[in-house]
């Protein structure tokens, strides 16, 4: 994977998969401190605890379409290549939540990437799952709720090319007014 974003995108549908009905997204960027947080919190089936002991491993998967999973091992190799760490907890029918660290400026941390694109296709994809995402910068913050925005558009689809339309321009005025790298 060439960019955080992608880890994001790959373990947010972990969560679908999980049966997860809301989806937290939080991105930290410290400049003082170096560092560049990404968690990722769902209310999914989750894990027991031989389960995720075995997530780190790139020959598990639950999958049957495929004997790899490679996601979580490449987002823990992300993030130790630039210092950082990967931390997993999980409790069977009570979620999941995976943080990842990284050194903000370490030549070898991925590029965030297209983090709104990434956005708009967690919530066209998944339409009866709702999405949190809070982003500081520093001491800014931005937060988009799709929960917020269901209330707002009534009876009208989320993934209405409108409303898309319209989150697409939150996210992107949000993000550019805390000055994140995205």
């Amino acid at each position: 994977m060439l960019s955080l974003a992608a880890h994001i995108l790959d373990i947010a549908e972990n969560s679908v998969r999980a049966s997860a009905k809301l989806i937290e997204i939080l991105i930290e960027e410290d400049t003082n401190d170096d560092c560049l947080i990404i968690e990722i919190i769902d209310d999914g089936h989750g894990m027991d605890e031989k389960t995720l002991n075995k997530v780190r491993d790139p020959f598990y998967t639950t999958k049957t379409v495929r004997r790899v999973g490679l996601g979580l091992p490449l987002l823990a190799e992300a993030a130790e290549r630039s210092g950082g760490t990967l931390q997993m907890a999980s409790r069977k029918n009570m979620g999941t939540r995976i943080k990842a660290t990284f050194g903000l400026k370490h030549l070898d941390r991925q590029p965030l990437g297209d983090i709104v694109s990434t956005l708009i296709i967690l919530i066209v994809a998944n339409i009866h799952i709702d999405f949190l995402y809070k982003h500081r910068y520093n001491d800014r913050q931005f937060e988009i709720d799709t929960r917020v925005i269901r209330k707002e558009i009534g009876n009208i689809p989320i993934n209405h090319p409108e409303i898309i339309k319209y989150i697409r321009g939150v996210i992107e005025e949000g993000l550019s007014e805390i000055g994140s790298e995205s």
